[in-house]
């Protein structure tokens, strides 16, 4: 009963905490006109070949509605450009500007000095029961809540 207790504590303690700490961090005061979410959205649209709206959408698991909306207010801001098909014009594909990628790098930088602590005096073995707990936690999310 303690192990579960002290688990609990420790992922609502983890989630709250890694959220707050990821929003302070993300929005400095080069990005200070976006918000936690638009980081999420560039991250999602990543860097290289321009992305449809609609594989972005699912893959934030949101509707492209509600897509569209952040994008538009990206675009607005600098960190995104569209572009339609020329084959089909209805489809629409993403891509970062010279700006947004800036904001990616530096949400990139965020998660690799957070893996990196992470990683630095625990051994391989260690890393990979670690891993393994959280596949299984993120199983669990995808087949109760997906």
């Amino acid at each position: 009963m303690e192990t579960e207790r002290t688990l609990n504590k420790l992922l609502v303690d983890f989630f709250k905490y890694i959220m707050e700490i990821e929003e302070k961090k993300l929005i400095t005061e080069e990005f200070s006109d976006v918000t936690y979410n638009d980081m999420h959205i560039m991250e999602a649209i990543g860097i290289g070949e321009p992305k449809m709206m609609s594989q972005i959408a699912r893959e934030m698991a949101v509707t492209t509605g509600t897509l569209t909306r952040a994008v538009d207010a990206l675009e607005k801001k600098g960190y995104v450009q569209r572009q339609r098909s020329e084959q089909d014009k209805r489809v629409v594909y993403i891509t970062l500007t010279g700006r947004g990628v800036g904001a990616y790098r530096h949400h990139e930088r965020f998660h690799q000095d957070m893996i990196a602590y992470i990683l630095d005096g625990i051994t391989e073995e260690e890393g990979q029961v670690l891993s393994a707990a959280l596949e299984k936690l993120m199983g669990y999310f995808g087949e109760k809540y997906s």
